[in-house]
């Protein structure tokens, strides 16, 4: 008998959106199929499936121990999300190559379908570092008697949702720095710059409005800028590593002595980056919007005002931003009271003789309703409102109810 051969041996997802990109939260359902296509018959003793997900930091520094010895210094860490077994065909033990419990895989396209949950709690969003990496995969394993096992993987993408539409994340960012320049004994005037921006949290393809002034009170030719820095830290063993990366950014114009600048939601857009990453205990993703003034010969006068990137857009009817909240804040101090308010309309104008006098007969359908109650009411339907004045019209009624509740209350 001449045995057969693999053509093809892989792993296809089920996806759950319209891209056909295998994305996956925590609690989601991932599933998807084993594809074997064979020349001819095959005998198999198993075919397994793991699925696996971790966040893992790795990194090295050199480290001097005398005038000649050096070494290498290691730091590596993991944490573990995801750990799946599962047999698609045959059994556990694959130790043995016996022909007993084989299973026969005729010539063809055969499929065995897998299906796993990812856990409830949050998992790390996948994430591919410098120094580090966050990766989820399903492992299949393909047994066969006097043969290595056939090895194939694929990895599917995790995100763990961050919602813009919090009150954390919808509250502005501001702030305001200055800085004077020195020259030797030579003071030269400061140069002021105050920035905001509406809100924390904006999700990739959305575009920050800037709001800022840049005062120039130096002597010397300065130019605002703005970018959007992305932050890696990596923790191992008690260390931690550091790598900032510039997203995007954009250029102001030139300030002379004595200018002016300001940046009326000026527009700086986010290009298609990971999400922020803040739960995880050995990677974090961060993101920060830097407005800067820089200055030739000096140290740059910068604010930093945090950003979180988030996977769920903002809500196009529950969001409050600062700049609607800033003009009805503001709004109010331009409005002035009317002089003279509009008199209501007459009692005439909205209810007519007719109807007055069509209800003042009981309908036949209520007369069985007669009584104390039913009479007080439909005595004041369409009676018109008794006449408004500042001055009582019966003040000896009115002192005569205050003896009453002044001799109730001795201890006034």
């Amino acid at each position: 008998m001449v045995l057969g051969k693999v053509k093809s041996f892989t792993v296809s997802y089920d996806c759950l959106n319209d891209s056909n990109v295998p994305v996956f939260s925590s609690g989601d359902c991932v599933s998807g199929r084993v594809i074997i296509e064979v020349t001819g018959e095959i005998r198999v003793k198993s075919l397994k499936i793991h699925a696996k997900g971790f966040a893992k930091v790795r990194w090295t520094e050199s480290r001097n121990a005398g005038s000649n010895t050096a070494y290498t210094q290691n730091y590596t860490e993991e944490v573990e999300y995801l750990n799946h077994k599962d047999i698609l065909i045959g059994h556990e033990r694959d130790d043995d190559n016996s022909e007993e419990g084989l299973t026969t895989i005729h010539s063809g396209r055969h499929e065995y379908a897998f299906s796993l949950e990812l856990p409830q709690t949050p998992l790390a969003t996948s994430f591919e570092g410098k120094h580090g990496s966050v990766r989820y995969w399903v492992k299949a394993e393909l047994h066969r008697p006097w043969l290595l096992p056939m090895k194939t993987k694929k990895e599917f993408t995790v995100f763990e949702h961050i919602d813009i539409n919090t009150p954390l994340l919808l509250s502005p960012q501001a702030g305001t720095k200055d800085k004077t320049l020195c020259c030797w004994f030579c003071t030269s005037g400061p140069i002021s710059l105050s920035a905001k921006i509406e809100r924390k949290g904006y999700t990739p393809g959305e575009s920050i409005q800037i709001f800022a002034e840049i005062e120039n009170c130096s002597s010397r030719m300065v130019v605002p800028k703005a970018a959007i820095y992305q932050t890696q830290t990596f923790y191992a063993k008690g260390k931690m590593k550091e790598v900032k990366q510039l997203v995007a950014n954009l250029r102001g114009e030139s300030l002379s002595s004595g200018k002016t600048e300001t940046w009326s939601g000026k527009m700086l857009k986010i290009p298609p980056v990971s999400p922020s990453i803040l739960d995880c205990s050995i990677i974090r993703v961060e993101y920060s919007l830097m407005v800067y003034v820089d200055i030739p010969g000096a140290i740059n006068l910068s604010l930093n005002l945090p950003l979180v990137i988030g996977t769920i857009p903002l809500h196009p009817f529950g969001s409050r931003t600062s700049s609607v909240s800033s003009q009805c804040s503001m709004s109010w101090l331009g409005m002035g009271l009317p002089e003279r308010p509009e008199a209501p309309p007459s009692y005439a104008e909205i209810v007519t003789e007719e109807q007055r006098q069509s209800s003042l007969d009981v309908p036949a359908a209520r007369e069985e309703l007669d009584g104390p109650l039913f009479a007080y009411i439909h005595e004041f339907r369409f009676q018109p409102p008794p006449l408004y004045s500042e001055i009582d019209p019966n003040p000896d009624h009115a002192s005569r109810t205050e003896e009453r509740r002044l001799s109730a209350c001795p201890s006034r």
